[in-house]
């Protein structure tokens, strides 16, 4: 009796049971790959609604009112002196999902670049 295991990593149907190193290599990197992406989303969804949402209910109150403004219109703490403009939930969380993802990429650059240096160099 076959238990199912290994079957997606064949080298072609039923060749004695020959595992392709490379095929299992992509799959693992695929699936790596799909638990840093998760693991990302993750984090960004906690740390922004931990941001944007202090009280969670049914309306905003004054320590959830944000200052916004400047050419990004991203949020600035209420002692910015800036004009104050309610900024709700929905729209902070999105410009602080945008903000932790060009924060991210920068970070990413930053350490692909010095990977690809640090293997030139060996």
């Amino acid at each position: 009796m076959e238990s199912g295991f290994g079957s997606d990593f064949g080298s072609g149907g039923g060749g004695g049971g020959k595992l392709d190193p490379g095929l299992i290599m992509e799959q693992v990197k695929v699936q790596i790959a799909v638990a840093n992406a998760q693991e990302l989303l993750q984090r960004m969804t906690d740390k922004c609604f931990r941001k944007c949402i202090g009280k969670p209910g049914g309306a905003l109150d004054n320590s959830e009112q944000v200052r916004t403004g400047g050419r990004t219109g991203r949020p600035w703490p209420l002692s910015s002196g800036l004009p104050l403009r309610l900024c709700v939930p929905q729209k902070c969380i999105a410009m602080c999902m945008d903000r932790y993802m060009d924060s991210w990429n920068t970070v990413s650059r930053a350490y692909n670049s010095r990977l690809q240096r640090e293997r030139a160099n060996m």
